[in-house]
Protein backbone atom coordinates (compact mmCIF):
# COMPACT_ATOMS: atom_id res chain seq x y z
CA UNK A 1 0.00 0.00 0.00
CA UNK A 2 2.77 2.28 0.59
CA UNK A 3 4.59 1.66 -2.45
CA UNK A 4 1.35 2.50 -4.46
CA UNK A 5 0.78 5.81 -2.34
CA UNK A 6 4.17 6.83 -3.30
CA UNK A 7 4.10 5.55 -7.15
CA UNK A 8 0.82 8.02 -6.94
CA UNK A 9 2.82 10.81 -5.27
CA UNK A 10 5.37 10.71 -7.79
CA UNK A 11 2.76 10.63 -10.77
CA UNK A 12 1.59 13.61 -9.23
CA UNK A 13 4.01 15.27 -8.43
CA UNK A 14 5.81 14.84 -11.85
CA UNK A 15 2.58 16.05 -13.77
CA UNK A 16 2.87 19.06 -12.09
CA UNK A 17 6.33 19.47 -13.00
CA UNK A 18 6.50 18.72 -16.57
CA UNK A 19 3.14 20.82 -16.71
CA UNK A 20 4.93 24.10 -15.88
CA UNK A 21 5.63 26.42 -18.50
CA UNK A 22 8.78 28.93 -18.78
CA UNK A 23 7.96 32.35 -19.33
CA UNK A 24 7.89 33.62 -23.04
CA UNK A 25 10.47 34.44 -24.65
CA UNK A 26 10.29 38.13 -25.69
CA UNK A 27 11.80 39.04 -28.86
CA UNK A 28 13.40 43.24 -29.19
CA UNK A 29 14.82 45.28 -32.06
CA UNK A 30 16.57 48.12 -32.74
CA UNK A 31 14.49 51.28 -34.30
CA UNK A 32 15.89 53.41 -36.98
CA UNK A 33 16.14 56.24 -35.81
CA UNK A 34 14.84 59.37 -38.33
CA UNK A 35 17.27 60.88 -40.20
CA UNK A 36 17.44 63.97 -41.83
CA UNK A 37 18.77 64.43 -45.03
CA UNK A 38 21.61 66.58 -45.06
CA UNK A 39 21.85 69.68 -47.61
CA UNK A 40 24.76 69.80 -49.48
CA UNK A 41 26.92 66.94 -48.73
CA UNK A 42 30.13 67.09 -49.64
CA UNK A 43 30.14 62.92 -49.87
CA UNK A 44 27.19 63.18 -52.26
CA UNK A 45 28.58 61.90 -55.16
CA UNK A 46 30.72 58.83 -53.06
CA UNK A 47 29.44 55.33 -51.22
CA UNK A 48 30.42 53.83 -48.38
CA UNK A 49 30.64 51.10 -47.18
CA UNK A 50 29.39 49.57 -43.40
CA UNK A 51 31.65 46.62 -42.23
CA UNK A 52 30.45 44.55 -39.24
CA UNK A 53 31.09 46.01 -35.99
CA UNK A 54 34.67 45.09 -33.94
CA UNK A 55 34.31 44.57 -29.99
CA UNK A 56 36.45 44.97 -27.38
CA UNK A 57 34.57 42.62 -25.18
CA UNK A 58 30.88 43.31 -25.56
CA UNK A 59 28.85 39.95 -27.24
CA UNK A 60 27.67 41.03 -30.13
CA UNK A 61 25.06 38.00 -30.48
CA UNK A 62 21.23 38.08 -29.52
CA UNK A 63 22.19 37.46 -25.85
CA UNK A 64 20.75 41.37 -24.00
CA UNK A 65 23.65 41.81 -21.94
CA UNK A 66 23.02 43.31 -18.07
CA UNK A 67 25.52 44.28 -15.61
CA UNK A 68 25.03 44.50 -11.71
CA UNK A 69 27.76 47.45 -11.24
CA UNK A 70 31.02 47.14 -12.06
CA UNK A 71 31.49 43.13 -11.32
CA UNK A 72 28.62 41.29 -12.17
CA UNK A 73 27.36 40.49 -15.59
CA UNK A 74 24.73 38.17 -17.33
CA UNK A 75 22.51 38.02 -20.17
CA UNK A 76 18.61 37.90 -19.60
CA UNK A 77 16.85 34.45 -20.45
CA UNK A 78 13.73 35.58 -21.08
CA UNK A 79 14.59 38.00 -23.95
CA UNK A 80 16.84 38.45 -26.83
CA UNK A 81 17.66 40.86 -29.63
CA UNK A 82 15.90 39.70 -32.66
CA UNK A 83 19.23 39.14 -34.64
CA UNK A 84 22.75 39.40 -33.67
CA UNK A 85 23.74 42.71 -32.08
CA UNK A 86 26.57 43.19 -34.55
CA UNK A 87 23.99 42.79 -37.65
CA UNK A 88 21.15 45.24 -35.47
CA UNK A 89 23.96 47.53 -35.25
CA UNK A 90 25.61 47.39 -38.75
CA UNK A 91 21.90 47.04 -40.35
CA UNK A 92 20.47 50.07 -38.33
CA UNK A 93 23.77 52.18 -39.03
CA UNK A 94 23.38 51.88 -43.33
CA UNK A 95 19.73 53.10 -43.29
CA UNK A 96 20.70 55.86 -40.98
CA UNK A 97 23.39 56.89 -43.50
CA UNK A 98 21.45 55.63 -46.42
CA UNK A 99 18.21 57.88 -45.08
CA UNK A 100 20.55 60.89 -44.54
CA UNK A 101 21.42 61.29 -47.99
CA UNK A 102 25.07 62.12 -46.49
CA UNK A 103 26.60 59.69 -49.51
CA UNK A 104 24.90 58.84 -52.52
CA UNK A 105 24.70 55.53 -51.82
CA UNK A 106 25.66 53.27 -48.14
CA UNK A 107 25.98 49.20 -48.29
CA UNK A 108 27.35 46.58 -46.31
CA UNK A 109 30.59 45.16 -46.46
CA UNK A 110 29.63 42.16 -48.75
CA UNK A 111 28.10 44.26 -51.34
CA UNK A 112 30.41 44.22 -54.54
CA UNK A 113 30.01 47.60 -55.29
CA UNK A 114 33.18 49.60 -55.10
CA UNK A 115 33.43 52.29 -52.03
CA UNK A 116 35.16 55.55 -51.90
CA UNK A 117 34.80 55.31 -47.79
CA UNK A 118 34.42 52.92 -45.12
CA UNK A 119 32.88 53.57 -41.72
CA UNK A 120 34.52 50.86 -38.98
CA UNK A 121 33.06 50.99 -35.65
CA UNK A 122 34.63 49.15 -32.54
CA UNK A 123 31.70 48.43 -29.53
CA UNK A 124 32.71 49.53 -26.72
CA UNK A 125 30.13 49.05 -24.36
CA UNK A 126 26.41 48.21 -25.16
CA UNK A 127 24.36 46.23 -22.36
CA UNK A 128 21.97 47.46 -19.40
CA UNK A 129 23.34 48.07 -16.41
CA UNK A 130 22.24 48.87 -13.02
CA UNK A 131 23.44 50.45 -10.05
CA UNK A 132 22.03 50.78 -6.10
CA UNK A 133 19.53 53.33 -7.35
CA UNK A 134 19.67 53.79 -10.87
CA UNK A 135 19.75 51.94 -13.73
CA UNK A 136 20.40 52.81 -17.97
CA UNK A 137 21.35 51.82 -21.31
CA UNK A 138 24.82 51.96 -21.73
CA UNK A 139 26.28 52.47 -25.61
CA UNK A 140 29.67 53.37 -26.38
CA UNK A 141 30.82 52.72 -29.78
CA UNK A 142 33.73 54.21 -31.91
CA UNK A 143 33.60 55.38 -35.48
CA UNK A 144 36.32 55.77 -37.69
CA UNK A 145 35.89 56.96 -41.28
CA UNK A 146 38.48 55.52 -43.91
CA UNK A 147 39.13 56.91 -47.31
CA UNK A 148 39.37 53.45 -49.24
CA UNK A 149 41.26 54.82 -52.45
CA UNK A 150 43.94 56.48 -50.12
CA UNK A 151 43.83 53.64 -46.98
CA UNK A 152 43.98 56.58 -44.65
CA UNK A 153 41.75 57.34 -41.72
CA UNK A 154 40.30 60.54 -42.22
CA UNK A 155 38.49 61.03 -38.53
CA UNK A 156 38.15 58.76 -35.25
CA UNK A 157 35.73 59.83 -32.57
CA UNK A 158 33.87 57.73 -29.63
CA UNK A 159 30.19 57.82 -28.63
CA UNK A 160 28.61 57.49 -25.26
CA UNK A 161 25.61 57.50 -23.71
CA UNK A 162 23.81 56.39 -20.46
CA UNK A 163 19.91 56.69 -21.24
CA UNK A 164 17.62 55.72 -18.11
CA UNK A 165 15.42 52.98 -18.36
CA UNK A 166 11.94 53.83 -17.41
CA UNK A 167 11.90 49.73 -16.15
CA UNK A 168 14.98 47.71 -14.68
CA UNK A 169 13.96 44.93 -16.95
CA UNK A 170 14.59 44.12 -20.83
CA UNK A 171 11.66 46.10 -21.91
CA UNK A 172 12.94 49.27 -20.23
CA UNK A 173 16.61 48.72 -21.37
CA UNK A 174 15.42 48.09 -25.24
CA UNK A 175 13.31 51.26 -25.05
CA UNK A 176 16.33 53.04 -23.49
CA UNK A 177 18.79 51.64 -26.24
CA UNK A 178 16.41 52.81 -28.77
CA UNK A 179 16.34 56.47 -27.44
CA UNK A 180 20.41 56.15 -26.93
CA UNK A 181 20.78 55.16 -30.93
CA UNK A 182 18.37 57.64 -31.84
CA UNK A 183 20.88 60.32 -30.16
CA UNK A 184 23.88 58.53 -31.43
CA UNK A 185 22.68 59.17 -34.73
CA UNK A 186 21.77 62.34 -35.45
CA UNK A 187 25.41 62.75 -33.38
CA UNK A 188 26.94 60.85 -35.83
CA UNK A 189 25.84 62.86 -39.02
CA UNK A 190 26.54 65.82 -37.53
CA UNK A 191 30.12 64.48 -36.66
CA UNK A 192 30.51 63.29 -40.44
CA UNK A 193 28.99 66.64 -41.74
Amino acid sequence: MKKYFVLSVVFVWSGFVGCTQAPALKIYSLNIPQAQAVPASPYATKTIKVPYPYSTGEELSQKMQFAYGNTSRGAYQNAQWSNSLGKLLQGTLVEVLDNSRLFKTAVLDTSAVREDYRIESTVFAFRHTVEANRSYALVSIQFTLVDTKEGQVLKSRRFSYQEATPTVDAEGYAKAVNVALSRLSRDLLQWLH
